[in-house]
């Protein structure tokens, strides 16, 4: 290779790093004055994130914090959730501007509805955890409470079992999207999906198990939705199949030049 390539690889590499550089702080300060913003309100917050557990425990009952620095690190923990949450698509926007310049036109016909597809579906999935499954879970838990125990939790320890709960299903939801991207990318296809529908109902009911708490109400609120957005994927999927070979030989002549 000549000293003019090696130069124009260098500086090639070089523009990336400085892009990848830059495209990272503007996702960090995103979320720095966002979480700024939030800070005053995030004692609020967390009041906000309580009330399903408050309203199903018995008169005169409370959350406590049993270590000394709690009522600060928990608000400001859920305050920088919130933070991340709400700015993913300013987040994704930034991975989007990164990795667009080097795709086909129909890698970035699709790549768009994926990504807001998978936002919306993650913030569905925590809606749907806060307002349905949270209730039901507490309402389970306090009602096998022994009888002479009082369930006061901790709020860090609150604070992380909902985190989780949030997590497991907002990720749970973005099943139709990785089983589109399984599909584009031609690990599997819409027919290995529907073979395949039994061992994944039984994987569903097995993953609902360990993450949800053991009641079975919870485990179905997070199994049967999961299996709804199996056959949603497998739809999608079926209907963003790949292109033939000399489709896909058109695309790569609009790939933009490096």
């Amino acid at each position: 290779m000549s000293s003019d390539a090696e130069s124009a690889t260098d500086s090639s590499l070089l523009d990336h790093l400085v892009e990848l550089r830059s495209r990272l702080m503007r996702a960090i300060a995103g979320v720095v004055l966002v979480l700024l913003g939030l800070l005053p309100f995030a004692n609020r917050l967390y009041g906000q994130l309580a009330q399903p557990l408050l309203d199903k425990l018995p008169e005169g009952a409370h959350l406590i914090a049993v270590e000394v620095a709690s009522p600060f690190f928990a608000p400001l923990k859920l305050a920088l959730f919130v933070a991340v949450i709400t700015t993913m698509p300013w987040l994704l926007y930034q991975l989007w501007a990164f990795v667009a310049p080097g795709l086909y036109r129909r890698e970035k016909r699709l790549a768009m509805p994926l990504l807001v597809s998978a936002v919306l579906l993650f913030y569905i999935g925590c809606a749907f955890a806060f307002f349905l499954v949270l209730p039901a879970v507490f309402g389970f838990l306090t009602s096998v409470t022994p009888e002479g125990v009082a369930m006061m939790t901790d709020i860090h320890a609150y604070l992380n079992f909902v985190l989780v709960i949030f997590l497991a299903f907002g990720l749970s939801f973005e099943l139709p999207v990785a089983l589109v991207i399984l599909s584009l990318l031609g690990w599997v296809t819409p027919t290995q999906l529907r073979e395949w529908r039994g061992y994944a109902v039984v994987g569903m009911f097995v993953l609902a198990a360990i993450i949800t708490p053991p009641d079975v109400i919870s485990q179905l609120m997070l199994a049967i939705p999961m299996y709804l957005l199996y056959e949603a994927g497998i739809i999608a999927a079926r209907l963003l199949a790949p292109k033939s070979q000399g489709d896909r030989d058109s695309d790569e002549t609009d790939r933009p030049l490096p």
